[in-house]
């Protein structure tokens, strides 16, 4: 258990504070640490903390040989996050054509997708297309008139690529979204395991967003929200890299000392270049992804940016800068500017390819010929009329959006998203005894729902934890808490600004992995530090485990709601907990 919770011991041989400031003096008693307490020793070991190892006690008694202890380790990193997702893969591909209906907001994206990929324009579809794409598998013709549509195209290309490879059904348009809520499992294991320093934790992340019930019904149905999720964690996930190995290379230039210890250096880390940095431009593309699949990807990009320059900041203060601020101002902010916000934006331009590519004779994309009819003239005729007949559409959609109070039954206000307040129902239905999986001997109607709610133990747990992290950064100033707090809050709080606008719970699932990367933190914090007593980690370990695996009870638990799977109807009222659920 030794390596479970060893990334949370950060402050050791603490130096005096007898003449701290008052204020310090008295943030002291809620765990504040100043800088001047940071760990002394090899700077290396401060810039890239190495990766925890179970201790010899864990193997022993597993009767576990040191040779294959240290194979099994060796292999953990990529071994446990490739098991946690088989099992997130084989939960989110079982039946995943059911129910076999058009089920949400898919009456929107499925049908955008099919257009997109094979018009690359979306089209008006009529009003009884849906139960035609179910009762002819997809084989009918795609009409021609262009429709007025308020999301960017990337999510919807996503879709269509799985209905070109499987058909224009259900599987076929949940097949990728099903991927990417998979893959997005793997990515948070190994993101987890590289801000934790350890496997373990890592995993807990993955294994906890495996058993979200938001999460699995996101990744079960062609929205748009589970697309943006997988390329927020890509993005961050690409940062976090970008961030190791930059530090690595600082450290690298760091001068030694006769010990063999690297040691601080002024002039240095005022003055070092982190060069081109791969990673980052990789996020850049993952986050114009992100944009172009949801426009809210735009204030993730903003707090990922500065939060990647906040790292560069520290990584020079840790190396000994005398002036990190303005060292970042002047090596870093420039390349990380250019890196993210013009490649987002390109990239966002090329997935408008198709409705660029399209006729502007009126038999294109929805807008396409405005800059040729009503946008003649004005100030900015020399911009190609692509360009502006984008920006007027893009001026459109925007209107749209902040002008969108129409009431709907499952809206629902962010303030009460973290407690699922108001979840959302995608499919009801009520089938008799001996029909579509209601038991025969039901004695009464049975109900066959899907609901996009998050696991409700997990999430509750979420609010304790989300004060955990924000506690250890403020005062014990961890880059990790930070890191998660800046994935909630990027999106999350945006939407505090939209609270008039009509909007939904499942918003939540882009800022869901950041939640579980919270909730392994403070398991980790439970579990107990390393060098704690037996007694001490016993309890903790018991407590934290008693934690998942009520999480994981209140999953299956709910899985009939997940799965559309048909139960009693007093089965199914059981599970509404609360009356705003029904």
């Amino acid at each position: 258990m030794t390596s479970t919770a060893s990334s949370m011991d950060l402050r050791q041989g603490q130096t005096p504070h007898d003449r701290r400031p008052s204020w310090q003096q008295r943030l002291r008693r809620f765990g504040y640490v100043p800088a001047k307490d940071a760990p002394s020793g090899d700077v290396r070991d401060r810039l890239v903390p190495p990766y925890a190892e179970p201790g010899p006690r864990l193997w022993q008694a597993f009767g576990v040989s040191p040779v294959l202890a240290d194979r099994i380790t060796r292999w953990s990193g990529w071994g446990g996050p490739v098991l946690v997702t088989l099992v997130a893969g084989l939960m989110r591909f079982w039946n995943l054509g059911s129910p076999r209906a058009v089920i949400f907001d898919e009456t929107y994206y499925a049908k955008d997708a099919w257009a997109l990929v094979h018009r690359g324009f979306e089209v008006n579809w009529d009003k009884n297309a849906n139960d035609l794409v179910l009762q002819t598998h997809g084989h009918l013709a795609i009409p021609t008139d262009a429709a007025y549509v308020v999301h960017p195209p990337v999510g919807k290309y996503v879709i269509g690529l799985g209905e070109l490879m499987f058909g224009f059904d259900p599987f076929g348009w949940r097949f990728m979204t099903a991927l990417l809520g998979t893959l997005s499992v793997l990515l948070l294991c190994r993101i987890g395991r590289r801000i934790f320093r350890s496997t373990f934790l890592g995993c807990l992340a993955g294994a906890l967003m495996t058993v979200d019930g938001l999460q699995f019904v996101m990744s079960r149905t062609s929205l748009l929200d589970g697309v943006l999720m997988f390329f927020v964690v890509a993005a961050f996930g690409c940062l976090v890299i970008d961030r190791d190995r930059s530090r690595a290379r600082l450290a690298a230039a760091l001068p030694v000392d006769a010990d063999g210890r690297a040691r601080p250096d002024e002039r240095l880390a005022d003055t070092f270049r982190f060069g081109l940095r791969p990673w980052r431009w990789a996020a850049g593309l993952m986050l114009g992804l992100a944009i172009g699949t949801k426009w809210n990807g735009l204030y993730i990009l903003a707090a990922f940016c500065v939060m990647a320059v906040l790292w560069d900041v520290g990584a020079r203060k840790v190396a000994g800068a005398r002036h990190p601020y303005a060292a970042a101002l002047k090596y870093d902010t420039g390349i990380a500017f250019l890196a993210t916000v013009p490649v987002a934006i390109a990239v966002y331009l090329l997935s408008w390819i198709g409705w660029i590519l399209s006729p502007t004779d009126g038999t294109g994309g929805y807008f396409r010929n405005w800059a040729a009819t009503d946008g003649k003239g004005g100030s900015w005729t020399f911009l190609p009329d692509w360009l502006r007949s984008l920006w007027h559409y893009e001026h459109e959609v925007y209107e749209f959006h902040v002008g969108l109070t129409s009431p709907h039954t499952y809206q629902s206000n962010p303030w009460s998203w973290i407690v699922l307040g108001r979840p959302v129902s995608y499919f009801y239905e009520s089938p008799n005894p001996g029909a579509d999986g209601c038991p025969a001997n039901a004695g009464q109607k049975c109900a066959r729902e899907v609901l996009a709610i998050g696991t409700p133990l997990l999430w509750w747990a979420a609010c304790f934890a989300i004060l955990y992290v924000l506690w250890r950064w403020a005062f014990r100033r961890d880059w990790r808490a930070g890191a998660v707090a800046c994935g909630i809050a990027a999106g999350y709080l945006p939407w505090f600004m939209y609270q008039e606008r009509t909007i939904f719970l499942f918003y939540a699932v882009v800022f869901l992995p950041f939640l579980c990367l919270a909730v392994a933190m403070m398991i980790g914090a439970i579990i107990g530090p390393p060098g704690s007593s037996d007694t001490r980690r016993v309890i903790g370990a018991s407590a934290a485990g008693v934690l998942v695996l009520l999480i994981a009870w209140n999953f299956i638990y709910f899985w009939p709601l997940y799965t559309g799977t048909a139960i009693p109807i007093d089965s199914w009222r059981s599970r509404m907990w609360l009356d705003t659920w029904v």
